[in-house]
């Protein structure tokens, strides 16, 4: 191999780079030589992944049930890394922001045309029966979906809205938790007291909500969109995307949930409870919610309707 200039200008600098850091090049030179070639399959722990889908009963469509449930995790665990990018960029453009806020829209893109797995994609009789070795777990216990709610918006905008006159003017954080309109979500149908399923994700998470409200109190997306400045065209480029987030994520997404929902769920006579007992009939449809990150991005008649229009292109 010819030991050429630009071969030596990479090793003077790979020299700086460890000299600075107090380290000894060659010492990593021999790291390299001994060290195998990177696989695929270990890159991505492949076996490990393969082996993290267990299940509770023999039925054979519980592997479906559990396998997308991660895969909804992990869009989520996307979602948030490009929230973060957005909030803790120190230099923040509208492109770099409309960067970030087009990759969200395309995993929750994702995300809701996946659904079509749970909706049609298991056996009603099986899902019935192997749901019942899941009490009291539910999907309603997603933590990193509720991160994704506390860092796109400000807290008022995710009190349920029987609560909002009479909290707009606390500045008591805590106080507004209480009040998030999932919680209502997760009450027993009969008596209105907080499920099991909600008692045991306030257990585990509450004390991280709340840091996390007050972390993103003054950084998260709605936060870092107003101290932006640019031109006519770019700004109406970037709301664009904002609404076509907050379409996904607080009409369609939970749309999704309400179909699956009925098609299991449903009856002519009664209505199953959902996993963990949450009152699905009421929680998901979005119109009974009225959830939006961005209220400011939309007319008086958008917020009228939020909901009742099922079709992006009809809303965006």
């Amino acid at each position: 191999m010819d030991v050429t200039p630009e071969l030596i200008e990479r090793l003077e600098k790979l020299e700086e780079k460890y000299t600075a850091m107090g380290q000894d090049m060659n010492s990593y030179i021999d790291g390299l030589l001994y060290s195998e070639f990177l696989t695929y399959w270990d890159y991505i722990s492949l076996d490990v992944l393969l082996n993290l889908q267990k299940t509770e009963t023999p039925f054979e469509d519980e592997l479906i049930f559990v396998t997308y449930h991660q895969i909804t995790e992990l869009y989520f665990k996307l979602i948030l890394h490009a929230i973060e990018i957005i909030s803790e960029d120190v230099n923040l453009t509208i492109n770099k922001y409309l960067t970030q806020i087009k990759r969200i829209n395309v995993y929750f893109s994702q995300l809701i045309a996946s659904f079509e797995v749970m909706i049609s994609g298991m056996d009603k009789d099986q899902f019935l029966k192997f749901r019942m070795s899941l009490l009291p777990a539910s999907g309603f216990q997603s933590a990193q979906y509720r991160k994704i709610e506390i860092c796109s918006t400000d807290i008022d905008n995710l009190i349920h809205f029987t609560a909002r006159k009479q909290l707009e003017k606390s500045d008591d954080l805590t106080e507004k938790y209480q009040y998030l309109y999932w919680k209502r979500g997760a009450t027993e149908l009969a008596t209105g007291r907080k499920t099991l399923t909600l008692k045991q994700f306030e257990k585990k998470y509450s004390n991280e909500f709340i840091s996390l409200i007050r972390d993103f109190f003054h950084k998260n997306l709605w936060q870092q969109y107003q101290e932006l400045s640019g031109s006519e065209e770019e700004k109406k480029a970037l709301i664009n995307a904002m609404r076509k987030f907050d379409v996904q994520a607080n009409i369609l997404w939970p749309l999704e949930h309400f179909k699956s929902a009925a098609v299991y769920l449903q009856r002519d006579t009664a209505d199953i409870a959902a996993t963990g007992g949450t009152n699905w009939q009421e929680y998901l449809p979005p119109k009974n919610q009225l959830i939006m990150f961005f209220p400011d991005l939309w007319s008086e008649q958008e917020k009228e309707d939020w909901g009742r229009k099922t079709k992006i292109d009809e809303i965006v």
